[in-house]
């Protein structure tokens, strides 16, 4: 991963996670309104909602050493060491979210169950087979080079381990869907730029990238109907004093971020933005 695209991810994260736990929770991903997407519920449920269904669709009942991959401030972490039992380990590029995931992990009384780190998921500082489950929910975005990136996964994986990796996609562009427009293309580069994201692809190529690395049982399935409903409900939340406020003193990448949630409704609204799910085991 190029440094500059490390250090503006840090950065941005760095400086608007403490904002997103204030005024939207720990849990920094999408939430699960349904397969049809019209369950009303309140938002943060809805985010549980999506863990609770994302482990049940990858037939995951049980690990011991998972690896939370963009652990954010360590929702996810926190939540599957408890409903598993199991050990985890979160990495992510901000020393900030790191930190506070170690808080958040004491408060919780998990300390022992987890530990927090800086790290790069292109060059993880872990051993081959480290891992029994390796969780990526909304964290492939981010990555320069998806390959590299699910190669990485795969070798800290132990033999019959499971990758789940859930990540916003653009729509297929094989078959007779076409190659995007110059208009979807723009669309995509203005999410890339607020984001702090090098590009996204579809979810049939990084099906044939888990191919080519030999994941075995490998599964995959599109949830944007489900999940597009979250972006409307951020939408409607953010126009508060505090949320306001709050923006005012988080920096203007931040704010940016904010005042762009439409192109992500948007997004799924055109059927350009895809909620891509993929489960395969080593």
């Amino acid at each position: 991963m190029s440094a500059t695209l490390n250090q503006r991810i840090q950065q941005f994260y760095d400086a608007s996670s403490g904002l997103w736990e204030q005024i939207w929770g720990e849990h920094m991903h999408h939430g699960y309104y349904g397969a049809a997407g019209k369950d009303k519920k309140e938002r943060r449920q809805a985010q549980i909602d999506l863990i609770e269904e994302l482990l049940q669709w990858s037939q995951v009942q049980q690990a011991q050493k998972i690896l939370d991959v963009g652990c954010g401030i360590g929702g996810s972490s926190l939540y599957l060491a408890e409903k598993l039992q199991a050990h985890v380990t979160g990495i992510t590029l901000s020393p900030v979210q790191a930190a506070r995931a170690s808080d958040r992990a004491q408060a919780a009384q998990l300390s022992q169950q987890t530990q927090f780190q800086v790290a790069d998921a292109l060059n993880m500082p872990f051993a081959d087979a480290s891992f029994d489950f390796v969780w990526s929910l909304e964290s492939g975005e981010h990555m320069p080079d998806k390959t590299k990136f699910m190669q990485e996964c795969y070798r800290v994986l132990k033999p019959g381990g499971k990758l789940l990796m859930v990540t916003w996609c653009h729509r297929p562009t094989d078959g007779t869907a076409g190659e995007l427009t110059a208009d979807e293309r723009k669309h995509l580069e203005e999410i890339y730029r607020v984001y702090c994201l090098p590009y996204v692809i579809s979810l049939p190529e990084y099906e044939a990238i888990a191919r080519n690395l030999g994941l075995q049982d490998l599964r995959t399935a599109d949830w944007s109907t489900a999940v597009a409903p979250f972006w409307n409900v951020v939408i409607d939340s953010a126009l508060n004093p505090g949320a306001i406020l709050g923006l005012l003193f988080s920096g203007w990448d931040t704010i940016q971020a904010a005042l762009s949630l439409g192109l992500m409704s948007r997004g799924y609204e055109r059927g350009l933005i895809r909620f891509g799910l993929l489960c395969g085991r080593k």
